[in-house]
């Protein structure tokens, strides 16, 4: 598979060719632990360990035999003058198509995880540096009350932990191979060659497996992969919607000789986060022929396997290069507080109403009448540009109930935003992590 959102890293896990050079240590486990139990001679692992391959010779076996493992076994076969008779001996093709195949996961979950653990030190490195600069906070795309860009950040820090923590748990998940032959049954050799193996190679046997491991496992494993693309899509976004002309709190980065538009020489757009999100798309289309995956008849079929040899690359390779992007992304932010500032000076102190509302209920005014009096001066200030605390101020019935200094109170935004340092307290220091 080759394409745009690649990563080399990935690309040295998946790249089709690189299959061989797992099934060969598959391989070469399996015969070392054969000749430590007497099945095959001792010598002869002494010919085997020092087999390879040749990838043309394969292609070129494959179009004679149709079958790629028994291919790739040929050729060990003819790069070795002695005992090549005992090379994939007592073994089943998906003893070592899987085990390889566990393998590559693992290799491509630590890729993973290293990218997030990255990507978190740059959003906590974000949150803290701004953690009290306020911004008007946003539900249903309308104003609703202040936070801190800090705090938002926080909350992208703690959603990556949990997609780390994720990927930790479901790369144990994924951590099992088999050597049990043709139907899981251990007719050809004893599980002893499948525990010492996988021990070898830093697996674990299934405990029941057929001619295939159980793909509930890889399907999880994908859904993990489509959580993860999600919980970066729900950062990319934040970042487009910020971006808006009409909001302009914070801009992707814009580099040296980019252009943004090929007819409007002025614009900025915000290309890298829409990438983002369109990679997660791709990546969350995948869950369902992994899930499909799972019912293979009886012992095994060959459904799974085409469909595999496109999924896993392919999620693999866009939640990397995701991750990748959006840490370049974060990295180079452009934050604008001023922007902040202004924008919630537009509400003209709307976002007080409850602090309001709960005051008057606190002088014994009923909710509905309290709640009442509050919508009538909010959308007094939404027709006239008025402040919201002038109007209160002015008006007979909340003056009836609340001196000039308890309104004075109501309307602080150091109020409002005076848990900050708790709720960061509560993430950072639980985890021990404070600066």
């Amino acid at each position: 598979m080759n394409f745009r959102y690649q990563t080399k890293e990935m690309n040295r896990i998946w790249k089709e060719e690189n299959r061989f050079r797992y099934f060969l240590k598959v391989e070469k486990a399996v015969a070392e632990t054969q000749a430590e139990l007497g099945i095959i001679p001792r010598e002869a692992y002494q010919y085997i360990k020092k087999a390879n391959y040749k990838l043309k010779e394969i292609e070129e076996l494959e179009k004679i035999t149709g079958h790629d493992v028994l291919a790739f076994v040929q050729s060990l076969e003819k790069s070795i003058p002695k005992y090549s008779e005992y090379i994939h001996f007592g073994l089943t093709s998906y003893d070592i198509v899987d085990t390889a195949l566990a393998l590559r996961c693992q290799s491509a979950c630590e890729v993973i995880i290293t990218a997030l653990s990255d990507l978190r030190k740059t959003i906590k490195d974000l949150a803290l540096k701004y953690k009290q600069t306020p911004m008007i906070g946003r539900t249903h795309g309308m104003h609703a009350e202040p936070i801190t860009f800090g705090l938002k950040c926080l909350s992208w820090y703690t959603e990556i932990g949990r997609a780390e923590k994720r990927m930790e748990a479901v790369k144990e998940e994924n951590s099992f191979g088999k050597i049990s032959g043709v139907v899981g049954s251990f007719s050809q050799l004893p599980p002893s060659v499948e525990e010492r193996t996988l021990k070898k190679l830093g697996l674990k046997p299934e405990p029941v497996s057929t001619q295939v491991l159980p793909r509930d496992r890889l399907a999880h494993l994908i859904s993990v992969i489509a959580i993860i693309s999600a919980s970066l899509e729900r950062i990319a976004t934040e970042i487009r919607n910020l971006q808006r002309s009409e909001i302009g709190e914070v801009q992707e980065p814009f580099f040296a000789g980019q252009k943004g538009s090929s007819a409007m020489p002025h614009k900025k757009n915000p290309i890298l986060c829409e990438r983002v999100c369109a990679l997660s798309r791709i990546i969350r289309s995948q869950i369902v022929p992994a899930l499909e995956n799972i019912p293979l008849w009886h012992e095994r079929d060959l459904t799974n396997s085409a469909a595999e040899r496109i999924i896993l690359p392919l999620v693999f390779n866009l939640l990397h290069y995701s991750i990748n992007t959006l840490n370049r992304i974060l990295k180079n932010l452009l934050v604008f507080p001023e922007k902040m500032k202004a924008n919630l000076k537009l509400a003209k102190g709307q976002f007080f109403s409850q602090s309001l509302l709960l005051a008057l209920i606190k002088k014994g005014i009923k909710r509905s009448k309290a709640y009442d009096i509050v919508q009538r001066l909010s959308f007094q200030t939404q027709e006239t540009g008025a402040e919201l605390k002038t109007l209160a101020k002015q008006d007979e019935e909340v003056k009836s109930c609340l001196k000039e200094s308890e309104i004075k109170k109501i309307f602080s935004l150091k109020r409002l935003l005076r848990n900050i340092d708790l709720i960061f307290d509560r993430v950072l220091k639980r985890e021990g992590k404070n600066d």
